[in-house]
């Protein structure tokens, strides 16, 4: 029986709301391979088709670490702990994990190695990539209906010009990140006035 390799990315370490979001995926050797890349590289369509592509016809498992937790160990740490959520929850054990990056979680179920721009090298790393991207794309898309006035569906917790004067005119939420400092910032600044 041939090794079992599954790929590691994430999405969201960077926005100042939401989630980070981590996937696994093993492709199985029958696996049409075509159109993957780095999620960044594809348009929201080109995701949008793949994504349910990669879902029927590969192992896929995702993992996620809520703002709090980015909050309570920070965002390096607890992106390391979505990720090994993400594999240690695919169905088939993987032996090796692949990840993007230049780190490997300590807490990894097997062998990881990391693959600075893996992303756009290994299939597997850029098809978790599409699963992690449009999966959070999403939970911010449903943040949007409960908390609309932050626009989460346009900048997706990205602190744009918009995000930002929206939370110094509303201050932050509940999913906001508090240890990132335009949003602590906020929170300071918001506490003042509403006092």
């Amino acid at each position: 029986m041939s090794e079992l390799v599954c790929g590691v990315d994430e999405a969201g370490r960077g926005p100042g709301a939401g989630p980070v979001v981590a996937a696994a995926v093993i492709l199985p050797d029958e696996f049409d391979c075509s159109g993957l890349d780095d999620s960044k590289k594809l348009t929201a369509r080109k995701r949008e088709i793949l994504y349910p592509r990669i879902r029927m016809g590969a192992y896929v498992s995702v993992g996620i670490a809520e703002p709090h937790e980015i909050d309570d160990v920070n965002i390096l740490h607890a992106t390391m702990r979505a990720m090994e959520r993400a594999v240690a929850g695919l169905s088939r054990p993987p032996s090796l994990a692949l990840i993007d990056g230049n780190r490997v979680p300590a807490g990894l179920c097997c062998t990881g190695r990391a693959i600075i721009g893996g992303d756009g090298l290994e299939p597997a790393i850029a098809a978790a990539s599409i699963i992690a991207k449009v999966t959070r794309d999403a939970l911010m898309v449903q943040a949007h209906a409960r908390y609309p006035v932050y626009g989460f569906a346009a900048h997706k917790g990205y602190l744009t010009k918009a995000h930002l004067s929206a939370l110094a005119d509303h201050g932050p939420c509940p999913i906001h990140r508090f240890s990132f400092a335009p949003v602590r910032e906020a929170a300071r600044n918001w506490s003042a006035t509403v006092i």
